[in-house]
């Protein structure tokens, strides 16, 4: 997106003067690279929040609409998305008895890329006691775009966690499909349990057949997960509440399924993004009362 533009080839090549002097031609604008570090901790019955970042990835807020026992961060990437050879880079710590809330004010997009692919990798550790809710809003690839997001999630015993990753592939709504390009989704308990789609713009088999997406274009996993197995009881109860709110939505296919002692999922697929995110932001909110006994309090920028 940031390459120089192309001149029109029908006209000719500009004649240079004797003795002008030539500029250079332009070279393409580097890649942007940013690193965030967030850390969360549990201080006089206060949750804590510490971030240092290098380059434009960073915290817009800490809030604690919830009290002092909550923080909530806004998470802010001011150029807007990732072009090709762009990376970022998140590490999240999460010390023993914090809870921690993160979220962004917007879609992360992938923008088409000339030949590198932009990558954005996330590596949380939840020590003993701890809570991480990780919900960016959705992921927009665009045509052409060549995209990886890679979360990784360590729990230890106790910790527990609510993690979405929403991908929207093209702009159907503008009419610009998602023809060309490639896009990796990669969600990773490390030991436990692994979740990785390749989707190919060129593999009408996945996107188009009836075994696969059937046209449609959004996606996405909503996890709960926690560092020592879940009671089944427990288990029982977030899988009933996630398919009774998923049920009776042909157009949205959804199916909630526990793979691992350690993990409840749900899976839904749209033709757009809109229905998909309205039906994790239920289950979540749902599933917040049943594993933790807290209302759900949605972050006020998913609302602007």
């Amino acid at each position: 997106m940031r390459a120089p533009p192309a001149f029109p080839t029908c006209l000719p090549p500009r004649q240079t003067p004797p003795g002008t002097a030539v500029s250079p031609p332009l070279a393409p604008q580097p890649a942007w690279a940013s690193t965030l570090d967030l850390r969360y901790g549990r201080r006089h019955g206060r949750s804590t929040a510490h971030s240092l970042h290098a380059g434009a990835l960073r915290v817009l807020a800490a809030l604690h609409p919830e009290g002092p026992d909550i923080c909530h961060h806004v998470l802010v990437h001011p150029p807007g998305g990732l072009v090709g050879g762009d990376r970022l880079g998140i590490r999240c710590d999460v010390e023993a008895q914090a809870h921690a809330l993160v979220t962004t004010p917007g879609a992360t997009r992938f923008y088409r890329s000339l030949g590198a692919p932009a990558v954005q990798t996330l590596d949380a550790t939840l020590h003993e006691g701890t809570r991480l809710e990780w919900l960016p809003l959705e992921t927009l690839a665009y045509n052409a775009c060549l995209g990886e997001n890679r979360s990784r999630f360590t729990l230890a015993p106790g910790a527990e966690l609510f993690a979405w990753d929403m991908l929207a592939l093209g702009l159907p709504a503008a009419g610009q499909a998602f023809q060309s390009g490639r896009f990796t989704q990669h969600l990773e308990l490390p030991g436990v349990w692994l979740e990785r789609g390749h989707l190919d713009a060129t593999d009408a088999a996945l996107l188009h057949s009836p075994s696969g997406l059937a046209g449609r274009t959004a996606l996405g996993t909503l996890v709960f997960a926690s560092g020592s197995p879940i009671a089944a009881p427990r288990r029982d109860a977030l899988l009933d509440a996630a398919r009774q709110l998923a049920c009776g939505d042909a157009e949205r296919p959804a199916g909630a399924t526990s793979p691992h002692p350690q993990v409840v999922v749900l899976r839904a697929a749209s033709h757009r993004i809109e229905p998909l995110a309205a039906l994790f932001k239920q289950v979540w909110a749902a599933w917040r009362h049943l594993a933790w006994d807290l209302p759900p309090c949605a972050p006020r920028v998913w609302a602007t």
